[in-house]
């Protein structure tokens, strides 16, 4: 497996499992999957997003965006807690998946709204490049389809943010996770007040 090591400030270095074993790596869902993303930053937004909501393998896909040895995803190099994404690129992605429910996140006529969506405990969101659509080779491969009714597009970042957060409220509101105080785990230079 080549991998690609990005070191950060602060120490802080991020290992990108760039091109996946097929006889080691496995999805695990709940995961993300780019497809065709742009630009670096977006991947960077994406992998601090996938992060903060527990989406612990984040894959792209296509040759648009490309990343070299020693070169920096913006911003990301700064969050601890990225190293607990794997990040992968294979133009087949899904192949890697045995137990798996894909649901595209794309504007379309017969997709739910993401405020009716039931998440599937197995999701696998695929989101498309940031100027088109989820290629048809892989929606045809899709069993759900979700839109998140908003009255702009949004970024990469800002989509999987939304996806996470409604994914985690629904499982919180729906007793299938717990609702912990310990979420933040991070420190973000204030003190905590305990009573």
């Amino acid at each position: 497996m080549d991998k690609i090591t990005i070191e950060g400030r602060g120490g802080h270095t991020l290992e990108l499992d760039v091109r996946p074993d097929p006889q080691k790596t496995k999805g695990e869902a709940p995961a993300v999957i780019l497809c065709d993303p742009q630009f670096a930053h977006n991947v960077g937004g994406a992998i601090r997003a996938c992060s903060c909501w527990g989406f612990g393998q984040l894959w792209w896909t296509g040759d648009t965006f490309k990343l070299k040895k020693g070169e920096r995803l913006p911003r990301e190099e700064r969050m601890r807690g990225y190293n607990d994404v794997a990040v992968y690129h294979h133009d087949r992605p899904l192949e890697f998946f045995s137990a798996y429910t894909p649901v595209a996140v794309e504007v379309r006529e017969s997709s739910e709204k993401l405020h009716h969506f039931e998440h599937p405990e197995d999701a696998v969101y695929i989101f498309g490049p940031e100027n088109g659509s989820i290629p048809k080779a892989i929606l045809r491969l899709c069993h759900r389809f979700v839109m998140i009714p908003s009255h702009h597009c949004l970024n990469l970042a800002a989509a999987i943010n939304v996806i996470g957060y409604d994914r985690r409220l629904k499982r919180v509101a729906g007793g299938r996770e717990e609702d912990r105080i310990d979420w933040l785990k991070e420190e973000r230079g204030w003190e905590r007040k305990t009573d």
